[in-house]
């Protein structure tokens, strides 16, 4: 599935040796959506379950400084898409963990490059953070669903993360942690 944001008729970005490009010449971004629970314990039936409410998701901020955002980047011909999103999060966000979900697939345009990008981004279980990263002058921090919602520029990366909530909730408010077991900490 894709969605769409402004199409932009431009010439290519300069190409960066052993990265995926379009036929277009657009890179080929891939990208995650870092997330962990919060439980939370029914105070009626004692079951503990978690909610939309306390899902975070860990954004970065961009190169300059100046939004959130979720880590991504240029897909390199050596790797498979797996490990490039996985490459992206430890030099961008400083995390590992494991990939689920694929989220779909998007194009977009890239402000900085006036070219238009395809993007792929998936689910991350966040198991490690890190002290030292590459990229660690980016901020890093945990936020809820409604705060990238306001602070995030890109089109795209919201509808990703309605992508993610719609997988782990299905329109559910409220899962038993039994359901999501594997994922809460």
């Amino acid at each position: 599935m894709y969605a769409m944001e402004e199409m932009v008729p431009l010439s290519p970005p300069k190409q960066r040796p052993n990265q995926r490009y379009t036929n277009q010449g657009g890179r080929r971004i891939v990208g995650c959506i870092p997330y962990r629970f919060k439980t939370s314990c029914n105070s009626e039936t004692g079951e503990k379950g978690v909610s939309v409410n306390q899902l975070e998701v860990l954004v970065i901020s961009s190169q300059n400084g100046g939004a959130i955002l979720f880590p991504k980047g240029g897909w390199e011909e050596s790797e498979t898409m797996e490990e490039a999103v996985c490459r992206e999060a430890e030099e961008e966000a400083g995390i590992r963990g494991n990939i689920e979900d694929r989220l779909g697939e998007w194009i977009y345009v890239s402000r900085r490059h006036k070219a238009n990008y395809e993007g792929v981004m998936f689910s991350f279980i966040v198991k490690e953070e890190l002290s030292e990263w590459l990229e660690c002058s980016r901020e890093r921090r945990w936020v809820s669903v409604e705060e990238v919602k306001k602070g995030c520029p890109h089109i795209w990366m919201k509808e990703a993360l309605d992508k993610l909530v719609e997988k782990l909730f299905g329109g559910v408010e409220h899962r038993p942690v039994s359901e999501v077991d594997s994922r809460v900490d």
